[in-house]
Parts: structure tokens; C-alpha cells; sequence
């Protein structure tokens, strides 16, 4: 059941790759500075690939023995047959998106640390777009692999239930991705605290010394820790998310739209439409970002907010359009339950940023109750974590309420369409994910950036 619009989706993720490539090769052709410059970039590059290298065996280990056992599943007919094949690829590339974002990362940190000598709109662009060959990556093979499984079951499944049974197979494409998000996450998450504590514990307190100060060999090990816990840890997540959002909410719309004919395939299409859409608009926001030479960090964040909202101020417009264009029941609500993912994301954006930014107050009270020693620090900086909770929970609850009010046409016993607001409000969130996450990778390349200048 495929419609010409639906070939919008792979043509997008086409596009997201070919953007990723255009800039990691621009980035490459940078100057990376000093020869002290490149061998510090060279060991961070070393010690993240060999990180990676080990992480990756034992996670081959893990999809082997599970691919087995659904393959033994899917021979006794407990499963569906392209279960493990699924389960593989989804891991697969949830893997290959954070390697690829990693190994941009490691080339580009000495190279915006060089650029930033010169200008510091020319650091701000190496920086940023190193980051949206992450972004891109990330959403490129994410769709990809989407339009890929989609197009492939459609030819091969027949009977009544044809979307139910690819929608679900789908799904488990996903769980491929979440384990594999699982080891990068977690065990990268570890290892960058462990280099960062163990760095600074050796440095500042026993040989007080200044943070990434050359004398100092764990500046190495925390440097490598910013790439493999924030750039492939982050991407390899990210993925999962991005990809369970869409495939859950092309699920809930196959049970939802069940025997509508024509609605339950554009049901199932919409989320991959609003990705699709959403890669475009990202690369417009990506180019759109720049700074002036005499920048604060206040105005710098500015300037990455900028982009952000741009593309998501775009994919408003544009999605209120795609579901006119698809002609679903209930459009204008369950469109406007979009709207409402895309803003619970801005605004938990909005309050992480005022958390945790040394721009504004809560940060700067907790480096004033430092005056009084480390346990004012501690009490402070507990209290500001908890309470930074606070905003971003309620503006998940009241954006699930909204989104399945909407969906279900006000009316709360409509379950299956209210459930299928909630996902594709989520959708909606993640909809410009291109440039959130090349936002959220730029944060580790400038950091390493400043440990190799």
C-alpha cells in the first residue's frame, strides 16, 4: 500500500545523508592548526576508537546470541520470520549513527579550536555543522532504514491485517536500536564521569593544576570520554528514540484506523512524513546559524536558539499542510496535537538551558555558595537538579493530556485516536531532531576544542 507521496520519505533521508557528507567533507578541508594541535587530536581520536572498538565486540556478542534465539523463535513459528533480521539492522545502525558521529567529532575538535583563533563565527561553524553531520546521520539512516523495511514487507506480506503485521514487525527494529542505545548510553555515559572525576581528581586536587592541562595524562582519557559518552552515547540514544517514535505511532495508526482502507495507510505514513519534512526544515535552520566577532555565551546561545526555532516555527506550518494534504478525519486537532509535542519540546529545551547555563541565576548561586565550601555546593547544586524537574515533568503531563484531547476529537472514550495523538505528538518533539542534536553535539566539540587550545 504505497502512495507517491510516501516516496518523499526515502528521497529525505537520501537528502540528510548527502547534507552529513557535504559537511564532514567541508569540515575535513579545515586547517587543524599546530602539529602540538594534531597529536593531542590524534590520541583523543586513538583512545575514542579503541573505546568504541571494545564497546562494539562485546555488543556483537549480545546480538548474536539474541538473533539466535528469535531465529529459533521465528523457525518454530512463535515470531514473525524478519523479526531477527529486523532486530539486527536496527542495531545495526543505531551503532553505525554514533560511530559515524564520533569519528566527525574526534577530526573536527583541533580544527574549530583553529578557526576560533581567527574568527569567531569561523569557530562557531566548524563547531555547529561537525555537530549536523551527527544530526544528520542520525535522522538520515534513521528514515532510511524506516522507508527501507516499510517498502520491503509491503511487497512481501499479504491478508487483512497487512499494515497491523508490518507496523509491528517494524517495531521490533526498534528494540535492535534501544539495546544497542543501551551499551552506548549507559557504559559510554560511565566512562566520560569516570575520566572527568578522575581527571580533575588528579589534576586539581593532588597536583593543583588547571583543567586540561597537558601535564596532566587523564585530560586524554576525559577528552575521549566527551566523545564517547556525549557524541556516540547520545546518537546511538537519540536513534532509538527518533525511530520508536515514528514506528510506534505508524503502529498505534494501523490499530486505530483499522478497516478504514485508504486512512489507515495515510495513519501510518503521517509520522514518516512529518520526519521527512523535518530533515529539510532542519537544514535550513542549520545554515541559518551564525554569530558576530564580540559574541557573549549568552548571545552565542542565542544564535544556536535561532536556528532551532526557525526550523520549528517551519515545521509548523508545514504540519498543519501534510495532514490537509492527506485528507485525515479530525486534521486541524490532530495537527494542532503536533504543534503541542514540538512546543513540550521547546519548552523543556528552554528550561534545561536556563538550568544549566552559566548565563542565568541558578547556576551562578550555585558557584556563589561555593564561598562557604563543598558542602553548600553539594546542598545547592542537589536542590537546583531536583528542582530543574520540575518544568520539564509538567510540560510532558499536560502535553499528553492536550495531544490525546485533541486526537480523540474531545471525546475520551475515542481511545485508539487519542493514543495515536500522544505518538505522533512525540513525532512532533523529535520532528527536528537534525539540528537539536547537531545543537547538543557542538557542546563537546567546542569542549574539546578548548582542551586542545
Amino acid at each position: 500500500m504505497i502512495t507517491s507521496i510516501f516516496w518523499i520519505v526515502p528521497v529525505a533521508s537520501i537528502v540528510a545523508l548527502a547534507f552529513a557528507f557535504y559537511f564532514f567533507r567541508w569540515m575535513m578541508k579545515q586547517d587543524e592548526g599546530t602539529d602540538v594541535m594534531k597529536k593531542i587530536a590524534q590520541h583523543v581520536r586513538t583512545g575514542a576508537m579503541s573505546y568504541l572498538k571494545q564497546q562494539y565486540k562485546i555488543v556483537l556478542m549480545v546480538f548474536a546470541v539474541l538473533v539466535v534465539v528469535f531465529a529459533v523463535m521465528a523457525y518454530f513459528g512463535l515470531q514473525n520470520p524478519w523479526v531477527p533480521v529486523a532486530f539486527l539492522t536496527g542495531g545495526f545502525f543505531s551503532g553505525l549513527a554514533g560511530f559515524l558521529g564520533m569519528k566527525t567529532a574526534t577530526y573536527a575538535s583541533a580544527r574549530t579550536a583553529n578557526a576560533a583563533k581567527n574568527s569567531l563565527n569561523n569557530g562557531l561553524q566548524v563547531a555547529f555543522r561537525s555537530g549536523a553531520v551527527m544530526g544528520l546521520v542520525v535522522v538520515g539512516l534513521g528514515l532510511f532504514d524506516i522507508s527501507f523495511w516499510y517498502l520491503l514487507l509491503d511487497r512481501l506480506i499479504e491478508g487483512d491485517n497487512k499494515l497491523t503485521i508490518i507496523t509491528t514487525t517494524m517495531l521490533t527494529f526498534g528494540m535492535g536500536a534501544s539495546l544497542q542505545a543501551l551499551f552506548a548510553r549507559v557504559g559510554g555515559g560511565i566512562y566520560t564521569k569516570a575520566a572527568d572525576v578522575g581527571a580533575d581528581l588528579v589534576g586539581k586536587v593532588e597536583a593543583g593544576i588547571p583543567e586540561d592541562d597537558p601535564r596532566n595524562p587523564a585530560t586524554i582519557a576525559d577528552n575521549v570520554g566527551d566523545n564517547v559518552g556525549d557524541v556516540a552515547g547520545m546518537g546511538a540514544d537519540l536513534y532509538e528514540s527518533y525511530c520508536g517514535s515514528i514506528l510506534a505511532t505508524a503502529a498505534l495508526g494501523a490499530a486505530a484506523f483499522v478497516g478504514q482502507g485508504d486512512i489507515q495507510v495515510k495513519a501510518v505514513i503521517a509520522p514518516m512524513l512529518i520526519a521527512a519534512v523535518g530533515i529539510i526544515l532542519s537544514i535550513i535552520g542549520i545554515f541559518a546559524i551564525r554569530t558576530k566577532e564580540d559574541a557573549t555565551i549568552k548571545t552565542l546561545l542565542k544564535s544556536l536558539s535561532f536556528g532551532t526555532n526557525l526550523s520549528s516555527a517551519l515545521i509548523i506550518v508545514a504540519t498543519f499542510f501534510i495532514m490537509w494534504m492527506l485528507d485525515m478525519p479530525n486534521w486541524i486537532w490532530i495537527s494542532c496535537s503536533i504543534v503541542i509535542g514540538l512546543l513540550v519540546g521547546i519548552v523543556i529545551g528552554q528550561a534545561t538551558e536556563y538550568y544549566t547555563s552559566q548565563s542565568y541565576k541558578p547556576t551562578q548561586k550555585v558557584s556563589e555558595s561555593g564561598k562557604t565550601g563543598p558542602a553548600t555546593v553539594i546542598i545547592s547544586g542537589l536542590g537546583l537538579g531536583m528542582i530543574s524537574t520540575a518544568i520539564p515533568v509538567l510540560a510532558v503531563v499536560v502535553g499528553v493530556i492536550l495531544s490525546f484531547f485533541f486526537a480523540s476529537g474531545f471525546n475520551f472514550a475515542n481511545v485508539g485516536e487519542g493514543l495515536y495523538g500522544i505518538g505522533i505528538a512525540a513525532v512532533g518533539m523529535l520532528s527536528t531532531l537534525g539540528i537539536t542534536l547537531a545543537t547538543d553535539a557542538y557542546g563537546p566539540i567546542a569542549d574539546n576544542a578548548g582542551g586542545n587550545a
